[in-house]
């Protein structure tokens, strides 16, 4: 099924496995699982972070504090500290629970934390491409497995569809246009009769041959 973090299973195989059973988690309504997987996750980036910068921490907090001492005060780090913050404290709080609660509404905001997370993490630390920056979180994805459809895959369906329509349409033209010509082609208009020579000497000689009968026929009846 896809996930909304299919871009992390090329950079980080393990980071990919821990955040997808997290929204696996919800899908099936263990929202409190849920964050605690999200707060999880959150602990792994900030370890893999830290990388040789991490000495003598041994917990989540530690291990802010120092990602925090080493911050240079940039907007990018600033949101990234403050979403490892975000799910170590709601993560914390699900894991120490006395109740289920169902809070769906913070699981699911834990979950687009550590999508933010995991796309600072992919580009800044580990030099994926910066179109990743362009992914939004899908909710529609989490809950069915089915991609929505931003309004740019939208717009290349319809365009898609009207270019079809429209070689269809000209396939068809082209082919009434063919059919047309050959039937032009095939009709031929009727050849006018013409005399034959032969006929116009018989009806020369026939109204000569009559003009002679007549006059013998005066004279005789003068004589």
């Amino acid at each position: 099924m896809a996930t909304n973090f299919d871009f992390l299973k090329n950079i980080d195989k393990n980071l990919f496995e821990i955040i997808s059973e997290a929204e696996k988690l919800y899908r099936d309504e263990y929202f409190e699982q849920c964050m605690g997987q999200t707060r999880k996750f959150g602990e792994n980036v900030c370890k893999k972070v830290l990388g040789k910068n991490r000495t003598d921490e041994k917990t989540f907090d530690d291990m802010l504090a120092t990602l925090k001492d080493y911050s240079n005060g940039g907007e990018e780090e600033k949101e990234f500290i403050s979403d490892l913050y975000f799910l170590k404290k709601h993560g914390n709080s699900a894991v120490h629970s006395s109740s289920v609660k169902k809070d769906g509404i913070n699981a699911l905001e834990c979950l687009k934390r550590a999508f933010e997370v995991a796309i600072n993490y992919s580009v800044y630390n580990k030099n994926a491409g910066n179109h990743i920056l362009n992914l939004h979180y899908d909710t529609e994805l989490l809950v069915t497995g089915k991609k929505t459809e931003n309004l740019a895959d939208k717009y290349q369906k319809i365009k898609n569809q009207n270019k079809t329509k429209q070689t269809t349409s000209t396939k068809s033209s082209n082919k009434n246009k063919k059919i047309k010509k050959q039937s032009s082609v095939m009709v031929c208009k009727p050849k006018k009769k013409a005399f034959s020579i032969y006929w116009i000497l018989v009806g020369i000689t026939f109204v000569i041959s009559l003009l002679i009968v007549l006059t013998l026929v005066v004279m005789l009846h003068i004589k």
